[in-house]
This record gives C-alpha cells, sequence and structure tokens, in this order.
C-alpha cells in the first residue's frame, strides 16, 4: 500500500468572504516541496474570483489521468524493445451530467501522438496493445468513474 500526500492552502485575507467575492486562489504543495499555483475554473467561478493562469482541479484530473496512461505506455513500450523519442498528448475532459444528475467529468479524451526511433516501428495493432494496456495498468483510470477514451493520432 502507498500514500500520496498533497497540502492545500487557502487564505482569506482581507476579504469580506460572505458576500462569496473572495478569491478562488490557492495554493498545492506536494511531498517534494513543490508549490502549483490553483484556482477554481473560470468556467466554475467567473473571472476575477478565479485565477485563469491557475491549475484547476478539472485540469488537474485530465492531466492526471494523461499523465498516467503516458508513463505505463513508455514503460510498456521499453519492456517492448521500442525506443520512444516523443509523447505528445492533447487530453480534452468533458464535464456534463453524469447518471445521477450531478455535474461530473464524464469522459477523458486522451489523443496521445507517439514518435519512435530506430529500428523497431510500431505497427497499428502493437501501438493499439501498447495504448490497451497502459489504460488497464494506469492507476487512475482505475480510480475513475469517467470514461477514458484513447485516440492515438
Amino acid at each position: 500500500m502507498h500514500h500520496y500526500q498533497a497540502s492545500i492552502k487557502w487564505q482569506r485575507g482581507e476579504q469580506v468572504f460572505t458576500d462569496n467575492k473572495y478569491s478562488r486562489a490557492h495554493d498545492w504543495q506536494f511531498d517534494g516541496g513543490l508549490v502549483v499555483p490553483a484556482s477554481s475554473s473560470p468556467l466554475s467561478v467567473p473571472l476575477p474570483l478565479s485565477v485563469a493562469e491557475n491549475v484547476d482541479p478539472e485540469e488537474a484530473l485530465v492531466a492526471a489521468a494523461s499523465s498516467c496512461h503516458m508513463l505505463f505506455f513508455l514503460w510498456l513500450a521499453g519492456k517492448k524493445g521500442f525506443i520512444v523519442d516523443e509523447y505528445l498528448d492533447h487530453a480534452v475532459g468533458l464535464m456534463d451530467k453524469n447518471e445521477h444528475g450531478k455535474l461530473a467529468i464524464t469522459k477523458i479524451t486522451l489523443r496521445p501522438l507517439v514518435i519512435f526511433s530506430g529500428d523497431r516501428q510500431a505497427t497499428s495493432e502493437e501501438l493499439a496493445a501498447l495504448h490497451h494496456q497502459a489504460h488497464e495498468e494506469c492507476y487512475i483510470a482505475n480510480s475513475l468513474r469517467a470514461d477514458i477514451v484513447i485516440e492515438p493520432a
């Protein structure tokens, strides 16, 4: 069993708070010391109460799913003798109502483009198999109820 931690820090400062016009900006701090500026999404809480430049939880969820898939893909590709030079993904999460009528990220679409080098180039079947196995192994995908679709470039 493993434990993962994150510390979240928000401060009211001089804001009234009860008028609901307080900043949603806050920080995420991780075990290695990295601090990431975070905020609610401007799609949920309009500017200037949100900070568009900061990471929002919805983006972070999509990025986590994409990152987890990529890390397993790279591991599996290396085990199979492929050399991956570059992996790019432009992942998209869809916010919609779930089966209970609640807003949720209901679908995450990963669009990975993998660039191989060397003599061993993946066939479309091998590429599909690597993505399938990476999806099956991904901890984040195994933790979410949202559909995660992989559409390799």
